[in-house]
């Protein structure tokens, strides 16, 4: 194992100080074009490149000076306008429900010239993460995992909580003090030379690592991605014929490093030989490019359409709609997702389904094989069943913060349901949407109240606050029975304050540094880090739209920073001009306080509550959150 080692010490008196200094950086020509922008002057080699246009108000100026990462906008006032109207699903590319008329915000969005910027840059995106795909990493300026969490003393959640995820199901021992096999990065030598080291701290894919022979000096810490090329298991040096090279702050510590290695590796864990291979095997996917599928429409929810996936990076699909010509009308999600399904779904269980104007399929393009998508419980309809005009709860798919007051509309075959949001559905159903019996993101009347939730009652609904029994009776309307419900909870291992990688379902192809901030059960709250709680998610434990820490890292995706401490606290100041806004967007529905716990007779059940988990209460499927007396 340890015949990989290299005594060869480095020459320290060489000339490794010309190979050290620093490159002189030549000056400026002073001819480059400056460009003034907010009051600031820059400089630009090109003046070209180096600008972008601000998608809210049409700006143009320096790339560098505009806000945010992606380097959209040119003020933070410009990023939260947009993000507030983007939310809506009638601007632009989000959920639509006509018959309602946009916002002013909306109709300044819908200027032609700006279209035309938003489907260049939409298309620039898309080039950019088809060459991420060739990519190994994608670098983040400005932001770290690891420096995140080391200054903040965060926690990652853990690779196994994420079972779609590479390596999620045979993440197996990986810990700390596990010891692997680095590139020495203190060396001056002019080959690639190794050195092991061992892992001090986990966050999801990424580990901190501590070169051996450092023993409790930090100094030369780093984090790695731990399914990344550079790192191997031990003796993989002795191996591949690699050498391993004492790091040059320590050489002298030690004059047989080679008896070292042997004292401190014996009983010592390393990772699996075969732990690449299983990585790039997590990492095959069979959804290709050209194959068709049926998605939600994003600007009818009652419906679906035919797309085309595009490109895969990481499991996730980019779907193209079918009779996008310019190929910009496309949809983001995950290969689990309950939104796609194959060719033929929609006429087999009665959903709504547009027709394309394509009467044949275009050359490469096929069907994805059936068996390739997500499977759902197979359930039986045949006894006592969701009904149309039951009341339930449901999460909003337009506004996921909130769980709102819902009815069933149409039931469907195989277990599908169609369901409306009260006091806000189009007249035309345009915004129904579909859920299988078995969803975790329905619930029974009454889970809100039990575990301390908020519950959004209907639009224009005055009885506040809001019960229950009350509503069932003004309206006439029976609860679908709580037996029907998906009471299953996997022992997940999510904790409040973990920290994880998530997508922004309001602008699906966004993945955001995400905290879960509630547990409840299998339900999760995930909160975007530098941004305000309303724009909050409830995600299933098993959502394949969460991912661990170093994930786009390691499939080449690109990850949304947190916004910046400066950036809110420069919006302090329009902070109730945002709250009207925001009262305003999300369908006018009004939020109550926790209801107090009661018990109600409805529909002639006699049922009690039991009380739910707390927040930290996260595993165990024992009594869930509902007891139905027999």
């Amino acid at each position: 194992m340890f015949d990989g080692y290299d005594s060869c010490s480095e020459d320290t008196s060489s000339s490794s100080s010309s190979e050290e200094s620093e490159e002189e950086v030549a000056p400026l020509p002073s001819n480059l074009p400056i460009i003034k922008n907010n009051g600031q002057v820059y400089t630009y080699p090109d003046g070209k490149s180096g600008m972008a246009t601000c998608e809210m108000c049409g700006m143009v100026g320096v790339r560098d000076a505009f806000y945010s990462k992606t380097k959209r906008f040119c003020s933070v006032s410009c990023s939260r306008s947009y993000s507030s109207n983007s939310k809506k699903a009638s601007i632009l590319a989000r959920l639509q429900v006509t018959g309602k008329p946009p916002t002013k915000k909306a109709k300044v969005l819908q200027k032609q010239p700006l279209v035309a910027k938003l489907a260049a840059y939409a298309q620039y995106q898309a080039t950019l993460q088809n060459q991420a795909k060739t990519k190994a990493a994608v670098s983040m300026e400005g932001f770290s995992w690891g420096n995140y969490i080391n200054s903040n003393s965060f926690i990652a959640a853990p690779v196994t909580c994420f079972k779609h995820a590479p390596m999620g199901t045979c993440w197996g021992d990986i810990s700390e003090n596990v010891r692997v096999e680095v590139p020495n990065t203190d060396c001056s030598l002019p080959t690639k030379v190794f050195w092991i080291a061992g892992i001090v701290k986990l966050a999801g894919y990424n580990a901190l690592l501590r070169y051996e022979g450092f023993e409790n000096d930090p100094g030369l810490d780093f984090w790695c991605n731990v399914c990344g090329s550079d790192i191997h298991p031990v003796g993989w040096c002795a191996a591949s014929g690699k050498p391993l090279v004492p790091p040059r702050t320590i050489q002298h510590k030690y004059t047989n490093w080679k008896a070292f290695l042997v004292k401190r590796l014996t009983g010592a864990k390393t990772l699996p030989p075969d732990f690449s291979q299983k990585v790039s095997e997590s990492m095959q996917y069979p959804f290709k490019p050209c194959m068709r599928v049926e998605v939600v429409d994003k600007r009818h929810l009652c419906r679906t359409r035919v797309a085309v996936v595009e490109s895969v990076i990481g499991g996730r699909l980019r779907l193209v709609y079918e009779e996008s010509e310019d190929r910009t009308d496309d949809f983001w999600c995950h290969m689990h997702s309950p939104l796609i399904h194959h060719i033929g779904w929609s006429r087999s269980i009665g959903h709504r389904f547009k027709r394309s104007d394509i009467t044949k399929k275009q050359d490469g393009h096929f069907d994805t094989p059936p068996h390739l998508f997500a499977k759902v419980k197979e359930v039986d309809q045949s006894g006592e069943w969701f009904k149309e005009g039951m009341k339930l709860e449901a999460i909003d798919p337009l506004n996921l913060s909130t769980i709102c007051v819902a009815t069933i509309r149409k039931v469907l075959a195989d277990g599908f349901l169609m369901i409306g949001i009260d006091g806000s559905e189009a007249a035309d159903g345009s915004d129904w949407f579909c859920y299988h019996a078995t969803s975790p993101s329905i619930f029974p009347v009454g889970f809100c109240e039990i575990n301390m939730i908020e519950l959004t009652p209907p639009r224009g609904y005055t009885k506040l606050p809001f019960k229950w029994f009350d509503y069932l009776r003004e309206t006439g309307s029976i609860a679908a029975p709580v037996k029907l419900f998906n009471k299953d909870v996997p022992n997940h291992g999510f904790r409040v304050g973990m920290k994880l990688e998530a997508v922004d379902l309001m602008e699906p192809r966004l993945i955001c540094v995400a905290t879960v901030t509630r547990i409840i059960h299998r339900l999760l709250r995930i909160h975007f880090d530098g941004w305000e709680e309303e724009y909050d998610q409830w995600v299933d434990c098993e959502s394949p739209d969460l991912y661990p820490v170093g994930w786009c890292q390691l499939t080449g995706y690109q990850l949304q920073p947190p916004a910046s401490q400066s950036s809110r606290e420069s919006q302090s100041g329009s902070s109730k001009q945002k709250k009207k806004a925001k009262s305003q967007q999300y369908k006018g529905h009004k939020k109550m306080t926790a209801l107090q716990l009661k018990e109600e007779l409805i529909d002639g059940e006699d049922y009690h509550f039991l009380q739910g988990a707390s927040d930290q209460e996260s595993n165990g499927s024992a009594n869930f959150y509902i007891k139905q007396e027999p």
